[in-house]
């Protein structure tokens, strides 16, 4: 059986749909970096999401070919991710979106190195004939943070968020979210497949303690 992240890493892929605390590790990405409305057609966002796929299958399939990872094993590639902001607004303003500023990610497995990273971008861009250099390998360490899982369309995030800040103002808790530490949201459902109103995206945001 492949390795699936989401199964083995149920806290911070599953959570239920009320706000819980976690604590995130450090964690590597490929990571493509934008801004603009993620819905315009044929726009920056799904071109980043090109590339982040291109370089994640390479990766994936890579014990196919010549160019052998220590340590390699079977996977399944991890879901979609984004950190999102916009300038003079703490969060995520749905009403906005060609503001937004993101890092769209796929998380990559502990056993690529940067080193893996280059040789996929340079075979990705060969077997798909895009250009792959806006990929970066990206270390992100979350820390302490606050999540839950959103049911339903992306515009209607704003009540889920609001259930989050209930609960950290109950726990004694605060949403930190700064120039580093970002709105985080993981995809679960494919947007292509699934109505909206079934959608499953995890939301975590940053948080501290409450001064």
């Amino acid at each position: 059986m492949a390795f699936d992240f989401k199964k083995e890493f149920k806290e911070f892929y599953m959570p239920k749909d009320r706000p819980e605390i976690v604590e995130v590790p450090s964690t590597n990405y490929i990571a493509v970096r934008g801004e603009g409305d993620p819905n315009a057609e044929g726009g920056a966002y799904q071109r980043a999401i090109s590339i982040l796929y291109a370089v994640a299958y390479t990766l994936k399939m890579s014990y196919k070919s010549d160019y052998k990872i220590e340590g390699f094993f079977e996977y399944v590639v991890p879901p979609l991710e984004g950190f999102w902001w916009q300038g003079g607004t703490a969060g995520a303003g749905y009403g906005r979106k060609e503001d937004f500023h993101w890092i769209s990610v796929i998380r990559l497995p502990d056993f690529v190195t940067r080193e893996h990273f280059g040789w996929a971008v340079q075979a990705a861009e060969k077997k798909k004939r895009i250009d792959c250099s806006s990929a970066e390998f990206l270390t992100i360490h979350e820390g302490l943070c606050v999540q839950i899982m959103h049911l339903g369309p992306f515009d209607e995030e704003p009540k889920t968020v609001a259930l989050m800040e209930e609960y950290l103002e109950k726990h004694g808790y605060v949403t930190d979210l700064t120039a580093d530490r970002l709105h985080h949201e993981i995809y679960l459902s494919d947007a292509r497949k699934v109505a909206p109103e079934r959608w499953k995206t995890v939301i975590r945001h940053p948080i501290k303690k409450k001064a």
